[in-house]
């Protein structure tokens, strides 16, 4: 009786430890995908490089550093009545700058500036917004347009045109989320391997601990990536403007790759693990079958030896 107890008690421990490792592996690979790759500077800047050449995210910069500049034109009286001769031009004249080398520089260096502001402010107790200036763009599309022979186009003011792109309400909220992910990001992958190998170990089928273990871990990538997706769709149908969702989509997308990238990796790695377990006790059964003597037939268990006869 106490060794069916005790089977019992080691077949329950093991399920939960495979259990709590499996809901662990997508959290901790979504904790470490913000912490380690969404947080690191040079893979966000190399991450959000090729969006430079996206259709979308080029109509979407034209369109806003264009309405910036007119805004700028607007706020100066000496030269507001040059609006329409001007704002034909302007929306062009940004355009064509962003297909053009030197944008391409200026998107990387915004990116990095931005990225740079958003950490120092995460990291930091400062209470202020976190901006962006566009004014050294302005000024690429001032001399653009100075070179096309645009009229007045020397006129367009340059100014420091500070663009919020976190605000201060939510830092607070984001600082303490952040601080979270960095311990998470860690701690939560190592705990999932820990509770897994765990529960192998103290299962008494270890053959069909691993395979619950895979399948497992493939069904949490399975429900990540299927989370990544949502996302999207809710981020996107959050936007007020639909005009920007083409742009918004190629950013979530280009940020979001390598963790569909970890999804599929829990996902092909799990069910690797579990085939191979599977062919493993199938191979097992069969050579013990080969190995196991022959069961007498039933005629010949009937008839008598000759000692008993």
């Amino acid at each position: 009786m106490a060794p069916k107890r005790s089977e019992r008690l080691r077949h329950a421990l093991s399920a939960a430890l495979i259990a709590l490792a499996c809901l662990l592996a997508p959290c901790g690979t979504l904790a470490a995908w913000a912490a380690y790759d969404l947080a690191d500077t040079s893979r966000y800047v190399t991450t959000m490089a090729p969006l430079a050449g996206d259709p979308a995210v080029r109509d979407a910069v034209a369109d806003t550093v264009g309405a910036g500049i007119m805004e700028q034109v607007d706020d100066r009286g000496d030269v507001r009545p040059l609006r329409g001769t001007v704002r034909p031009f302007v929306h062009d004249a940004v355009h064509s700058f962003t297909g053009t080398e030197a944008f391409r520089l200026a998107w990387d260096s915004g990116n990095r500036a931005v990225h740079d502001a958003v950490l120092r402010a995460l990291h930091d107790e400062s209470d202020g917004d976190v901006t962006v200036d566009l004014a050294p763009v302005t000024a690429q599309v001032k001399r653009q347009l100075a070179v096309d022979h645009v009229p007045f186009a020397n006129r367009i003011p340059v100014e420091h045109t500070e663009v919020s792109v976190l605000p201060a309400q939510e830092l607070d909220r984001l600082r303490k989320g952040f601080h979270v992910l960095e311990v998470a990001g860690f701690w939560l992958p190592v705990a999932s391997v820990v509770f897994a190998v765990t529960g192998i170990a103290v299962a008494a089928c270890r053959r069909r601990a691993v395979t619950a273990t895979a399948l497992g871990t493939a069904l949490g990538g399975a429900l990540l990536a299927l989370a990544v997706t949502i996302g999207r769709r809710l981020t996107l149908a959050d936007l007020p403007d639909e005009t920007q969702q083409p742009a918004a989509g190629a950013v979530y997308d280009a940020l979001t790759a390598t963790l569909r990238q970890a999804c599929w990796l829990l996902i092909a790695l799990g069910l690797t693990v579990a085939l191979a377990a599977w062919l493993t006790g199938r191979r097992g059964r069969l050579v013990r079958r080969r190995q196991a003597p022959p069961e007498p037939a039933p005629d010949q268990a009937r008839q008598p030896t000759p000692d008993q006869a």
